[in-house]
C-alpha cells in the first residue's frame, strides 16, 4: 500500500484507534498530507514545492515520494467528508511533540521554497499549527 493512500490518517479519523507500531506510519502520512496540501494552499503547485516535499520526506522518513504521490495526497476529494484541520485535530493526540514540530518545520520549508509567501500560505501554516495544538513556545524550541 502506498503512503499516499493515507490509510492511517483515515483510520484515526474514522475513530479507530492506532497502536504503537502504527505511530511512524501515521507520522509519515500526516507529514505527506500536510505538505502536499501546502503545495496547493495558494492554488499554484510549483515544481520547486514538489522537489522540496520530496526532499523533506526523504530526510525525515527515509522514503522516496513521487510527484504522483504528492498530487494524490493533495487532491481535494480526500477532504470532502472533513477538511484537513479536522483530520489534523483528530490525529494530533497520536503524534508526539517532535512529530508535530517536524511537520511544522517541513511545512515552513515548503512554503518558503518558491520564494514568494502568500497570505493564503501563512493562513494555512497557522491553521495547521492550531490543529496540531502546537504553541509558539513549542515551535520556538522553548518548551517540549
Amino acid at each position: 500500500m502506498s503512503i499516499a493512500d493515507l490509510s492511517s490518517v483515515l483510520k484515526i479519523f474514522g475513530e479507530s484507534s492506532t497502536d504503537s507500531e502504527d505511530q511512524d506510519k501515521l507520522f509519515r502520512e500526516v507529514l505527506l498530507m500536510t505538505l502536499a496540501r501546502a503545495s496547493r494552499s495558494d492554488a499554484n503547485m510549483e515544481s520547486v514545492e514538489i522537489v522540496s516535499i520530496q526532499g523533506i520526506m526523504q530526510r525525515e522518513t527515509g522514503q522516496e515520494i513521487t510527484e504522483e504521490d504528492i498530487r494524490k495526497a493533495s487532491r481535494p476529494d480526500l477532504y470532502e467528508s472533513a477538511n484537513l484541520r479536522k483530520y489534523l485535530r483528530s490525529v494530533q493526540g497520536q503524534l508526539n511533540s517532535d512529530n508535530k514540530i517536524t511537520i511544522l518545520q517541513g511545512l515552513a520549508d515548503v512554503i518558503k521554497s518558491d520564494t514568494q509567501i502568500s497570505v493564503l500560505e501563512i493562513d494555512y501554516f497557522n491553521r495547521v499549527a492550531d490543529a496540531l495544538n502546537v504553541t509558539p513556545a513549542e515551535l520556538a524550541g522553548l518548551k517540549s
